[in-house]
Formats: C-alpha cells, structure tokens, sequence
C-alpha cells in the first residue's frame, strides 16, 4: 500500500500540474491550453480521488489495530493540525493570486491581515476556501466520525464492517455490487444536490467518498477480500476501459462548460463510478502482488507524501503566476513548474522533518523519545 499511496501523490502532483495547460478551468493558468490533454486526463479523473481515499481507509485500519483506544486522538493531530497550519499559512496565498487575477492592489501581507479571513464573495472569489486542503478537512470528518461509532459500540461496528466485507467476497460480488450502489446513489443525488465541493453540501461526493473509505478500512481488516480482489480483478481492468471510453468521448463532444443532456450526464457520472471501482480493484491487486516488497526508498518517501501533498498546491499557483510575465515555451513552462514544485516539496519535508515543532504541521510525527513507545513511532505509511 506504500508504494501505491506514493504513486498515488505523484500522479496526483503532476495531475495540477497538467490543470495549468489544459482546457479546463483551474486555479491560474499558462498561456497554454492544450486540447490533446483532455483524454488523458479524463481518464485519470474518476479514479484518482477515490483510490486516495480508498488507501486512507486502508491505513486508518492499520493504525487503528495498532492503538484502538489513542485512534480519535492521533488521528485529530495528523489531520487537523496540519489543516489548520495549511488554512492559516498557505492557502492565503493561493487566495491572494486568485484576487490578484480579478485586479485586487493590495500586497500578500496586506491581504493575509485584512482580507484573507472575510467570508463571502471577494474581488471575483469565494471566502473561506479549502482549496487542495478539501481532502484533508474530508479524510479528517470521514475518520473521526468512524471513531466515534467505533467508541460508542466499536463491537457492533466493526461486525458489521466485516459482515458486509464477507458478503463482497462470494461470486462476482465485488465487482458489481459496489458499482450499483456508488451508482444508484450519485444518480439518486444528480439533480437534486449541487455538485460542489464542501463539507456540510457536498452529499454527491460524499456518497461517493465514504463507502470507498470503508472499503479500505475493510481491506486492511479481512484477509479473504484479497482472493475476491484477485478473481475480480481482470473484469474490473476490463470495465474500466469501457467505462473510460464513455467519460472521454463525453468530455470531448460536450468540452469545458457545455452541459450534455441530462440522460448523458446520468451516464457519464455512472460510467465514472464503474471506472473508479475497476481501477481501484486493478491497482489494489497489482500493489499486492507486484509492489509488495520493501526498499531503502519506501520509508522516506512514504513519510514525504503528506507534506508534498500541504505543500505543492501553493507551490504550483505561485510559480505559475511569477513565471507569466516571463513568456517560457510551453516546454520550459512545464519544465519550470514541475522542477520548481519538486524542490518546494522536497525542501518543505527535508527541512521540516529535521525542526521539531513544524514536524506536526506538515504532517509528520513528533521526534521519537528514546523511551517511546512502539505506537509513537509508527510507520509513515498510517499518515493519510
């Protein structure tokens, strides 16, 4: 799961940074957009969300078995300390290039101490915003309300967790009936709920998000969830190529803010649920069979992944914004914007993970005692 949670980051880091030479609409973009984008990148837009959250299931449970009674607690520290350090210190920035896009004059620490922590709309923009940090503050409310039912009746919880995941594994289980039910409930929410992201309006995502969170926690729970990952695997791959057929020749026949007709779009968010749970079941079986060996590279990176993941939003909007008036070659931009994050990150989490008080707001645990505990030194891979 390591390694497939690095690849996960990775692809994730250089998928923002593909936003900024796309069609599609992001937070700043190059001078560029190029339409040749728009079919890889539809096909790894279903999917890569929902396998983060399906590998922070995943580790949850790990952790979780690890310590049941401190689970809440660490769980709030990794999570909303980092959030609230990102709230406070970074996405300021993102925000004040999105104003200085519509024309705002002021300077970034005018801005970071009069403006940024207003509500409503401002200069063009929305505030408050989460921007990347959406996942974080997701993950956050997704876990700690999993240990709370796990405090108030942790029996009853967790047979169930495991009643249903020993359901999955009969047959063909696996492999339809997740994509029935994710299916029927994004479509049941369609046209009722605005697909937009925040925490107490985004039930579409939501509906979406919360069972693949508990599939992982399943996971890394029921050993016999392998074998029926493994016979379901191959249809799985299989469906997500159809699936992906589907989401690409709608993005290409209805591009940017055209909206296809309302029995198109019901297909194309279906077909978008199919090809998130065949790649989860693809990616899940390869990183078990093919990835599950160890490596000098694994822990670093492993531990890296968090504060990559706070970091490189920021990163790429401001290297974007400074590098606009330099007019680069669409090479040189992207060369620039992908070696420029690259060292932001690696910087954050080099320097970091060596000063102890900003280790925890980056995401990293605290410096270990030497008489620590096990618990307190647990492997990076439980971060998210």
């Amino acid at each position: 799961m390591d390694w497939l949670r690095i690849a996960a980051f990775g692809l994730l880091i250089l998928y923002h940074i593909a936003m900024a030479f796309s069609p599609w609409d992001w937070v700043i973009k190059t001078e560029y957009a190029f339409g040749w984008l728009i079919p890889p990148m539809a096909l790894l837009t279903p999917w890569r969300l929902p396998l983060l959250f399906a590998v922070s299931g995943y580790a949850s449970r790990k952790l979780y078995a690890r310590a049941p009674r401190d689970f809440a607690r660490s769980r709030a520290l990794r999570l909303l300390v980092p959030l609230a350090f990102g709230m406070a210190v970074l996405v300021p920035l993102e925000m004040w290039v999105r104003v200085m896009e519509n024309g705002y004059p002021g300077g970034y620490l005018h801005f970071w101490a009069l403006d940024y922590w207003r509500s409503g709309i401002f200069w063009g923009r929305e505030f408050p915003s989460w921007e990347h940090l959406w996942f974080v503050a997701y993950l956050a409310a997704y876990t700690l309300l999993l240990a709370a039912m796990l405090a108030w009746d942790g029996g009853r919880t967790m047979r169930g967790i495991e009643a249903a995941a020993a359901w999955l594994t009969r047959g063909r289980r696996l492999l339809w009936a997740p994509v029935v039910v994710l299916a029927a409930a994004r479509l049941a929410l369609l046209f009722v709920a605005p697909e937009r992201q925040g925490l107490l309006r985004d039930w579409g995502g939501h509906a979406q998000y919360v069972p693949i969170f508990l599939f992982g926690f399943a996971l890394a729970g029921t050993p016999s969830l392998w074998p029926a990952i493994a016979r379901n695997w191959k249809p799985g791959a299989a469906m997500a190529a159809l699936a992906g057929a589907v989401v690409v020749s709608v993005e290409l026949i209805w591009p940017g803010t055209n909206v296809p007709p309302h029995e198109v779009m019901a297909l194309d968010r279906a077909a978008r649920v199919a090809m998130a749970w065949g790649m989860i079941l693809a990616l899940f079986h390869i990183a078990e069979t093919h990835w599950n060996h160890d490596h000098p590279l694994r822990k670093p990176l492993a531990e890296a992944v968090f504060p990559f993941y706070i970091v490189h939003h920021p990163a790429i909007v401001l290297i974007a914004w400074y590098s606009l008036p330099l007019h680069l070659s669409a090479p040189l931009d992207f060369a620039l914007l992908l070696g420029g994050t690259a060292g932001v990150c690696a910087a954050t989490y080099l320097i970091g993970r060596r000063i102890g008080w900003l280790r925890p707001l980056i995401g990293l645990n605290r410096l270990a005692k030497p008489e620590s505990s096990a618990r307190e030194t647990a492997p990076a891979s439980g971060v998210v």
